[in-house]
């Protein structure tokens, strides 16, 4: 479970996030939504720990392991997409192929292919970032604007693959300013203005 509690971030006397206060239950499935800019990645980079909160706190159980894709992901560019899977999990895990295999499967990557990182598309790029997020096991999931360069037919693997994330009992929570159809979504906030709220519709 992650509590976020009144958490504030400011950068050189500006206030970025005001007030931002949720929890995040196993198996939520939350979506923040607002305008560009309105501070969505300052929000997760406060949460994971990129970032110093200037205010409030963020507690995350003793079992609970973040995986987040935060703004473009970056990769060892010269280096094919199990390279740099493997190399990502091995910070803090062992690389469990067949496991990471069946994430690029469903979102239509190819973990065996030799070909570089640089030579992917940016949707194939942002498949990568969120399957580097989920391959570890990680039961807290932050994902920021994941649908960015996604044709059609990977927004529906997209959406399905959140929804049984949820249903397996990990948190997943998307910020973005779209909606992605399909998606099942148990919580709404809004950031605006710096202040996170929640919406009941």
């Amino acid at each position: 479970m992650l509590e976020v509690d009144h958490l504030q971030m400011s950068f050189q006397g500006q206030e970025v996030i005001k007030d931002a206060t949720f929890t995040l239950e196993p198996g939520d499935l939350v979506h923040i939504t607002g305008p560009n800019g309105c501070g969505k990645s300052t929000l997760f980079k406060a949460i994971t720990g990129i970032y110093q909160a200037t205010g409030g706190k963020c507690t995350l159980g003793e079992k609970d392991e973040i995986g987040a894709l935060i703004e473009n992901p970056g990769f060892l560019e010269f280096a094919d997409l199990k390279s740099n899977l493997s190399f990502l999990a091995k910070l803090k895990h062992e690389f469990d192929y067949n496991y990471t295999q069946t994430f690029c499967q469903r979102l239509g990557l190819d973990l065996a292919s030799k070909q570089r990182m640089s030579k992917y598309s940016i949707g194939m790029r942002q498949k990568a970032g969120i399957i580097q997020a989920v391959m570890e096991k990680q039961n807290v999931i932050l994902l920021d604007e994941p649908s960015r360069g996604l044709d059609a037919d990977s927004l529906l693997a997209f959406a399905d693959l959140v929804n049984d994330l949820a249903k397996e009992g990990r948190s997943v929570v998307i910020a973005s300013h779209d909606q992605v159809p399909g998606i099942n979504y148990n919580k709404h906030y809004v950031l605006e203005q710096g202040v996170l709220t929640q919406n009941e519709n």
